[in-house]
């Protein structure tokens, strides 16, 4: 009778998430405000109501963004959280049906290449294009100036003046936490984006550093001009700087990402 007893009064996650905010006098819009997780999400997970969550992946990555707001050990919840899935959520699967294409409603062949001419013509222009851009050459004086005269070539690190001083904008292409805190310590922002979320950085934010376990699951640019990659794919970055400029000048301009294998948001 007592094995029963103890076993009855253990907590769901979703019973220990609510009495750890209830706890601390913090809403559930509170929550969502800080995670960015939608607060159905949020009260799904409270009841335990499966049917109403995304896949189990990213049910487990809410469950954790949670459990660091009203402080629980996040690995501890999502393992329980595991668990409990695991024991009552049936995997959903919907078979696709296939129809007979209609040779009366398909498209003609000679639409279809025409198109694809059209988008191979236009992809060469705009390569040509960026290619006369980034090449040194095209900045050469005209013909008939004298051939020594460099007073008129621009510096390659002017050209990036212009886009150093835009906004800086985050935007999720796949489910991804990250936490954004000043160079002393202080958070500017930390929870998880699904696409296709986006994140602007603060104009007053002095000296923000990021760090995410997913760097390839995150598109950065600045002002409205996407920048290199800010770490490989698998490898978690951190104290990687979100200063226009230093985005701007590339990998070789920020710190070296910290090694180590990417975990699951």
């Amino acid at each position: 009778m007592d094995d029963i007893e103890e076993t009855a009064a253990v907590e769901t996650v979703g019973e220990r998430l609510r009495n750890a905010r209830e706890a601390q006098g913090i809403t559930l819009e509170a929550v969502a405000a800080q995670t960015r997780i939608p607060t159905r999400h949020l009260a799904s997970l409270e009841t335990s109501d499966w049917a109403s969550l995304p896949a189990p992946t990213y049910s487990v990555g809410f469950a954790k963004n949670y459990a660091a707001i009203v402080g629980l050990d996040r690995a501890e919840i999502a393992d329980q959280l595991r668990s409990e899935m695991g024991g009552t959520r049936v995997p959903y699967t919907q078979a696709e049906v296939f129809q007979p294409a209609d040779p009366k409603r398909s498209m003609p062949k000679w639409l279809i290449i025409s198109a694809i001419v059209a988008v191979l013509v236009v992809f060469a222009v705009l390569s040509l294009l960026r290619n006369r851009e980034l090449d040194p050459a095209a900045a050469a004086p005209e013909a008939g100036a004298p051939a020594t005269s460099t007073a008129s070539v621009t510096p390659p690190a002017a050209t990036l003046t212009p886009a150093a001083s835009g906004t800086v904008t985050l935007t999720a292409l796949q489910p991804v936490w990250f936490e954004v805190r000043e160079k002393d310590g202080a958070v500017i922002h930390m929870g998880q984006l699904t696409p296709p979320e986006t994140y602007d950085v603060p104009a007053t934010a002095t000296a923000p550093v990021m760090k995410t376990g997913r760097p390839e699951a995150l598109r950065i640019t600045v002002g409205g001009k996407e920048i290199p990659a800010i770490g490989p794919s698998g490898r978690s970055a951190s104290n990687v700087s979100l200063l226009p400029a230093d985005l701007v000048r590339g990998p070789a301009a920020r710190p070296a990402p910290t090694p180590g294998t990417s975990v699951a948001q």
